[in-house]
């Protein structure tokens, strides 16, 4: 597969050739969040350890926690299907 880069310029009309390309410029733009995954990124080494930082001020559960709730649920849910 040829590697082919995307050079979009502000403010300029873009002939849209690559399915990247024309949902970046559709449905990228047009979400409340401004993140998608669908979408490729391309940052700096900063700006990736800045978004990891951000991420690991959030809530944590350790793995432990998480199987509990988690087991709990699934009993809960197993409990329900029966009845």
């Amino acid at each position: 597969m040829q590697k082919k880069p995307y050079k979009i310029q502000k403010n300029t009309p873009t002939t849209v050739n690559e399915p990247a390309v024309a949902y970046q410029q559709t449905v990228g733009k047009t979400s409340s969040n401004s993140w998608n995954p669908n979408v490729p990124f391309h940052g700096t080494q900063e700006e990736w350890w800045e978004h990891f930082h951000e991420i690991e001020k959030g809530e944590f559960m350790s793995a432990e926690e998480s199987n509990r709730e988690f087991e709990a649920w699934k009993k809960a849910f197993l409990a329900s299907r029966l009845i």
